[in-house]
């Protein structure tokens, strides 16, 4: 049971491949083949002759044939998808492709269609079907028949923005928006607010150096309750591991054992994850903005649309942290856990658009429109970081643009409130 979140993000993991769906559709597709051989006593007999059965070989043939074409042509226009979005938009997002269900869906069902096909037609030929088998056999062929019938009229849908711009963006906008509300009603986890460990606490750093994907809380309330100590958590899901950095701090003196089943809740790759790195995904989107904005591309309107994306996302965190944080409920007292900062949100965006965007009358008039978009909020964690960008994004123009009616035209959209310094007493909240 200790580890039983753990498994099932592995899981999770594994059925999002592609070769998961494929494999699971090829296997109901010749096990579909085969029903007919074993349920042939249940069809009376001489129905066979009567509704053509004999003809089935035939229809078998043509559906093996065209399978393997459609199968061919849809593999080649995702690879192909794959490689428009990794150019265009950012490699990071070309993940969210492979993973799309939609996607996959249809090219298992092709393949299992397929496979279908070809061990009916291996099975006809062995004549392990009787005439009763066939009748079998022609009703699961008008049912797969349908069945490509309708993944065909969806992929075609699909096919029209598979690796469009706009439908990355969205898909990046989907992940990220499922992570932040993942966080939003558990900020810390299941675990407790984060407090510093006592003095004298021992760290436990990682045994690979790698992105952190996952923390499995469940597990570090256990170690920490047999253990008779508190753990605090130093490093999210995000967070490069390296030798040297603490990935938890044990408020005792623990042994080895101890030690080693703190590493086991964490789950390190090569990679950062959408799932559990609602960060990662504006990191994404900020690439995305910042591609499109390079000189070989220039195309300033799709990074104005990823603003409107990081405004949307942000108020919705906003929204909802306010509703859910009096609410969350503490499920492992023993794990102390750091929220995410909306001060690191932000350096994660605005900075980088900022930068690229500087010389640009349209971008700067965006993100100040953004930023007060966010500011009407009324959100307190959002106002010193609201001011600073607000702030350095208007310096960032002043330095870049000599065209002065373009400049008075950044400055006009900028509130004045959010060019202010914020009172001394106000300090960022650290969750």
């Amino acid at each position: 049971m200790a580890i039983t979140e753990k498994w099932r993000f592995l899981l999770s993991r594994l059925t999002r491949r592609m070769w998961f769906r494929a494999s699971l559709y090829g296997a109901l597709g010749i096990v579909t083949a085969l029903l007919g051989a074993v349920a042939q006593p249940l069809i009376p007999p001489g129905l066979a002759g009567s509704i053509g059965a004999g003809s089935v070989g035939n229809i078998l043939g043509i559906l093996a044939t065209s399978m393997l074409a459609v199968t061919t042509f849809s593999l080649a226009t995702m690879v192909s998808a794959y490689g428009t979005a990794s150019t265009t938009a950012t490699p990071r997002a070309a993940k969210l492709l492979i993973e799309d269900t939609t996607a996959q869906a249809s090219l298992a069902t092709f393949i299992g269609a397929f496979l279908y096909s070809i061990v009916g037609l291996i099975a006809l030929s062995a004549s392990i079907y009787g005439d009763s088998g066939r009748v079998l056999l022609l009703a699961a062929t008008i049912a797969v028949i349908v069945l490509i019938t309708v993944t065909l009229l969806r992929w075609i849908e699909q096919l029209s923005r598979f690796g469009r711009m706009g439908e990355t963006v969205n898909l990046v906008e989907d992940a990220t928006r499922r992570a932040m509300q993942h966080r939003a009603r558990s900020p810390w986890l299941g675990g407790a607010p984060y407090r510093p460990a006592p003095d004298g606490g021992v760290a436990i750093e990682a045994g690979r150096v790698g992105y952190i994907e996952y923390v499995d809380i469940e597990r570090l309330d256990r170690v920490s309750r047999e253990g008779g100590f508190d753990v605090h958590l130093e490093a999210l899901p995000g967070t490069f591991a390296v030798p040297g950095r603490p990935l938890a701090m044990a408020s005792a003196a623990i042994g080895e054992e101890q030690a080693a089943e703190i590493r086991k809740a964490f789950v390190i790759g090569d990679a950062r994850t959408f799932e559990h790195d609602p960060r990662y995904g504006l990191v994404v989107l900020t690439e995305v903005a910042i591609r499109a904005l390079s000189p070989g591309i220039n195309d300033p309107g799709t990074a104005i649309d990823v603003i409107g994306t990081v405004v949307r996302l942000l108020s919705g965190w906003s929204r909802g942290r306010a509703r859910r944080e009096e609410e969350v409920e503490i499920t492992y007292p023993r794990v102390f856990v750091p929220a995410l900062r909306e001060e690191d949100m932000f350096d994660d965006v605005f900075p980088p658009i900022a930068r690229d965007g500087a010389g640009m009358r349209e971008i700067g008039i965006r993100l100040q429109k953004a930023l007060a978009a966010l500011a009407d909020l009324g959100d307190p964690r959002f106002e010193i970081p609201l001011r600073r960008h607000a702030r350095g994004a208007l310096a960032r123009a002043e330095a870049a643009m000599g065209f002065a009616p373009d400049l008075e035209a950044v400055r006009a959209a900028a509130r004045p409130s959010l060019l202010q310094d914020p009172p001394e007493t106000e300090v960022p909240d650290a969750g």
